[in-house]
């Protein structure tokens, strides 16, 4: 179909193929290869995460943006938009 059909082909999704070495002691070291599919984001950055989101931006408030305590809740946050293919 044309323009306005809706049936327009998907977009494959872009596959990065990551190398990791895990080591274990006592073992000799594997490496492990692992596809990792990312995806284009599908809602605004303003709008993904809101769970996350509401978490820092409380602690932020209430200890400010340097504060140790937020560490965490900013990195869950980050994770959480990676997740949903934003790069930040």
């Amino acid at each position: 179909m044309g323009w306005f059909g809706g049936d327009k082909a998907a977009e494959p999704p872009e596959i990065s193929r990551l190398e990791m070495v895990q080591k274990t002691s006592g073992q000799p070291d594997q490496v492990v290869t692992v596809d990792v599919v990312k995806k284009k984001p599908t809602k605004k950055i303003c709008c993904a995460c809101p769970d996350t989101k509401a978490l820092r931006d409380t602690c932020i408030t209430e200890h400010g943006p340097d504060s140790s305590r937020c560490s965490q809740l900013i990195e869950s946050h980050k994770q959480c938009l990676r997740e949903e293919g934003f790069k930040v």
